[in-house]
């Protein structure tokens, strides 16, 4: 029998076969043994074959996924507590939609440049949505039109949004259409309310933002997959982001996964630059010149850093 992932509890999977029926299911345990690094080898969003067998003793079934359908694409972050092993956030989906906010809380740009080089990797097109642009200070809100600026200017489309206000909607609403999107941020960002507001009957509990940090609660704790309205595409919830840790990432890879830093690398004295110290670099030269942002630079610089000491990035 064959269906897609729409639920991880961690130890259960939710999926929904083919013709329409709910089956909660297990992994089989020899399935963690095929060499997957990963803490999750099955995910949100995969298609996979199950077999459901009587359990000696009782009349009810059991149901153990057996196979993973190849991956089209999967977008992945290293383990918050297992250097050596990563996490699947998602798989075969269309685009990322990051949600973000200038302020209450803050989400880093070291975060955001991450999440973005991650998604380079794997081929996961992002969108990024800032939310909650009613409750900006003038200062505030200078700070999101700098930001907005310089990601749409490296190529990312861009969306201001108050879930809270309804504001916006409309135009996210036309860009998620007939896709399946993974939902992504930091907690507190204000997904749990823009997911209610997308999708009335997901239900999705959401907290307050801590007055003494200025950090969300994690009011997901699970992934799921919900459908928007009319079938027309679907929303990949998952657990409010804390760090985002690279893996599998080779340090002469990672300036390809910066768009803006790929792309004036190719004026580089030598094509093996690191973009740190040599002579003749493109990258120096437009940091230098304020034609990189100093941010993104910043961010480039944290992920070589990690391929150096093997860390895991917790406090982005």
């Amino acid at each position: 029998m064959h269906g897609k992932v729409i639920k991880s509890t961690g130890s259960w999977y939710e999926v929904r076969t083919d013709d329409g029926r709910i089956v909660e299911c297990k992994v089989k345990g020899n399935f963690r043994l095929r060499g997957i690094r990963s803490t999750n080898p099955v995910a949100v969003g995969d298609g996979v074959t199950i077999k459901e067998q009587c359990t000696e003793g009782k009349e009810e079934t059991a149901a153990f996924i057996t196979e993973i359908d190849e991956r089209r694409n999967y977008i992945i972050r290293k383990a918050s507590n297992l250097s050596k092993q990563s996490h699947i956030l998602a798989a075969n989906v269309d685009m990322a939609l990051l949600v973000v906010t200038i302020a209450r809380p803050e989400t880093s740009t070291t975060f955001i440049d991450r999440f973005l080089a991650s998604a380079e990797a794997y081929r996961v097109p992002v969108c990024i949505a800032f939310n909650k642009v009613d409750d900006l200070s003038d200062t505030e809100q200078q700070t999101l039109d700098y930001w907005q600026a310089l990601y749409t200017n490296i190529g990312y489309k861009c969306f201001r949004i108050s879930a809270l206000k309804a504001t916006g909607i409309d135009e996210l609403r036309t860009e998620l259409a007939n896709k399946t999107t993974l939902l992504a941020g930091h907690s507190g960002v204000g997904k749990s309310t823009l997911l209610n507001l997308l999708i009335p009957d997901a239900h999705v509990r959401t907290a307050h933002i801590s007055d003494a940090h200025g950090t969300g609660m994690h009011t997901t704790t699970f992934s799921e997959l919900f459908e928007l309205p009319n079938h027309k595409g679907a929303l990949i919830d998952i657990p409010g982001v804390k760090g985002f840790g690279t893996f599998n990432m080779e340090p002469e890879e990672v300036a390809h996964y910066f768009r803006d830093i790929f792309s004036i690398s190719a004026d580089c004295r030598f094509s093996n630059c690191t973009h740190t110290h040599e002579p003749g670099c493109a990258v120096l030269r437009a940091l230098e010149d304020h034609q990189l942002a100093p941010s993104r630079y910043a961010s480039y610089l944290s992920m070589m850093e990690d391929k150096d000491e093997g860390k895991y990035r917790a406090a982005y």
